[in-house]
């Protein structure tokens, strides 16, 4: 249970982190819409399997690069744990992470089910050994 809400709460730092590089910005005049809110942020952690030579390694990374290719993505990132100060809020225990923003929930479900993703998920998924997905919607405040 600990974990998870160590877990929980490194993700929030982590989306912090991101918004912020995905150009989300809001305005002090009272009334005005933030840029982008409604934007649907997908962040996805990795594990991979203890004992992957680095050739194998290699290859799971060429997974982003088909992801990238699915119709309806604003931005696709992909990272590594971060060599933070050690805090029991964080959690760097995965292997690479992807952040991949859409304009709406209509992008994300054509991602979820296109076939390219679903094809890259079956061929690849022999190097992982946990996936976690966070979805997002950015709101005004």
């Amino acid at each position: 249970m600990k974990r998870r809400l160590f877990l929980g709460a490194g993700i929030a730092g982590l989306s912090s982190s991101i918004l912020t590089s995905c150009n989300f910005s809001t305005t002090s005049q009272a009334g005005e819409s933030t840029k982008n809110q409604g934007t649907i942020v997908h962040q996805v952690y990795f594990w991979l399997k203890e004992g992957i030579t680095s050739e194998e390694e290699k290859d799971f990374l060429e997974f982003f690069k088909i992801l990238k290719t699915v119709p309806g993505i604003k931005t696709f990132t992909v990272g590594k744990p971060a060599s933070t100060n050690p805090r029991p809020v964080v959690d760097n225990s995965f292997s690479y992470s992807i952040t991949v923003t859409f304009d709406n929930l209509a992008d994300i479900n054509v991602y979820e089910t296109h076939s390219i993703h679903t094809e890259a998920v079956a061929a690849y998924s022999k190097y992982w050994t946990k996936v976690e997905v966070k979805d997002s919607e950015i709101i005004e405040f």
